[in-house]
């Protein structure tokens, strides 16, 4: 796919892997729209951005305004979806509130919202990039609601991607990744990931930018789909 003039929607693309995602669609000549629920990031992301790209409010979960966000960008050729949804329940299987553990979900729905009420607003040849997470395929103490959601978001790409042909699904699976979302204080972010990276086959955690590289060739090769990449510095291998 030439990028160059396509109309691209990135969901959650006001911080992280959406805001780099956006930013490097943007450097490549896309019609870039980066929308998400946080009204701060939007703000924060604005001075990232050259004039031609649009930051929208909407929440992945409300089905209507994200009906009407399709509707008025039809026809999209690139939709990518980094948003996460709510919140992220961790810690031990046994002592977590169920609820907690329910409402990790809401990356899963609103992964869902955006692929069933997007694909008729997208092109014929259009292709959709979600965002996953190494803990799908590789649980960690704690992390019981984190991998459980990437094992049903991995699935549901490879369910759904025979019935959106010609249109094409995949999946990145980052690693841990730099960015807000433990904490707004990226620099102790970079500590605590360190810490928990050091056995990597790449001791290290990586930048949304690398994994913005992932999402951009699988948005750009063609002769894939129903795919997971992953760029996670070998955090899968023993």
């Amino acid at each position: 796919m030439d990028i160059t003039g396509k109309r691209a929607l990135v969901l959650g693309g006001s911080a992280g892997i959406g805001l780099a995602t956006a930013l490097e669609l943007e450097r490549r000549g896309a019609r870039v729209v980066a929308a998400s629920r946080n009204a701060t990031g939007r703000e924060r992301a604005k001075a990232e951005f050259g004039e031609s790209t649009e930051l929208r409010d909407v929440d992945v979960r409300d089905r209507e305004g994200l009906s009407a966000l399709f509707q008025e960008l039809a026809p999209l050729d690139i939709l990518v979806c980094a948003a996460t949804g709510g919140g992220r329940a961790v810690g031990p299987f046994l002592e977590m509130d169920l609820d907690g553990f329910q409402s990790s979900f809401d990356k899963l729905w609103g992964y869902t919202n955006a692929v069933r009420l997007g694909a008729d607003q997208m092109s014929e040849n259009a292709t959709i990039v979600l965002v996953s997470g190494y803990p799908a395929r590789k649980a960690m103490a704690g992390m019981s609601a984190i991998s459980t959601v990437g094992n049903a978001v991995e699935g549901f790409v490879r369910a759904v991607a025979p019935e959106l042909a010609p249109r094409r699904i995949n999946i990145v699976s980052p690693g841990a990744i730099v960015t807000e979302m433990l904490s707004p204080d990226l620099e102790k972010n970079a500590l605590v990931l360190s810490e928990t990276t050091k056995q990597n086959l790449i001791p290290r955690a990586g930048q949304p930018e690398e994994v913005a590289q992932a999402i951009l060739f699988l948005i750009e090769n063609e002769y894939v789909t129903g795919t997971t990449i992953d760029v996670d510095g070998g955090a899968l291998l023993p």
